[in-house]
């Protein structure tokens, strides 16, 4: 990994499946970045402890200590810079950042939702999608704007819905690519290959694709 890595600060607030999925791409060589700190609201989210196990700085800060929302993300944004973190990892934080925090980071925050937006944002995508009755589900990397996962997409992936699916299953087939897709869409802006352009993110040198993704399959 040639020259100075880029910093990542992730926030978390349970498990943190996603947040090894990244530490797993760095050690395999296949994301040039480094993760600096993981910062929690809560003190018992298992994130932490996926963090100290790989030798990461691992963070609680307790939103009840602060008296607005503002000056709890003001200790985590001074933390963040601190520590010279170039890009803001959502991993399953469960807190909506408020436009202050947003506007000071701009287009460093990113997150992944377990559902193709623009459709079922906020909570229980997957369930969204089962109870819609939508034949495609999947994931999406986004970065981080005002509005509830709404930011512009980076990547998405595509995840079929199959007939006997309830919410468990449906989440740990989307869940299989979020961890591919996260850590490519990490990998995309620490080699400065993203691109704003209003609502769309243009990746550059991206090989196309013009295949599609067809359930039930046009034959059988």
């Amino acid at each position: 990994m040639g020259g100075n890595p880029l910093k990542l600060g992730v926030l978390v607030s349970g498990r943190g499946s996603n947040l090894q999925a990244i530490i797993d791409a760095i050690e395999r060589g296949n994301l040039e970045a480094q993760v600096a700190v993981v910062i929690s609201d809560k003190e018992d989210a298992f994130a932490l402890e996926r963090a100290r196990k790989h030798g990461i700085e691992a963070l609680f800060i307790d939103p009840k200590a602060y008296s607005s929302r503002e000056e709890h993300e003001k200790v985590i944004g001074d933390e963040l810079e601190k520590r010279g973190v170039g890009l803001i990892c959502l991993a399953g934080y469960m807190r909506i950042l408020s436009e202050y925090f947003v506007d000071r980071f701009r287009w460093r925050i990113i997150n992944i939702h377990p559902a193709l937006l623009p459709s079922f944002p906020g909570l229980h995508g997957q369930k969204q999608a089962l109870d819609y009755g939508v034949k495609i589900s999947g994931c999406t990397v986004h970065f981080v704007d005002e509005k509830t996962d709404h930011g512009p997409i980076i990547i998405q992936a595509a995840v079929p819905v199959l007939e006997d699916d309830n919410e468990d299953t449906l989440a740990a087939r989307i869940l299989e690519y979020e961890h591919k897709i996260y850590p490519r869409a990490i990998q995309l802006f620490a080699q400065g290959r993203l691109e704003i352009e209003g609502r769309r993110v243009k990746v550059r040198r991206a090989p196309a694709h013009t295949w599609a993704v067809v359930n039930p399959p046009l034959e059988g």
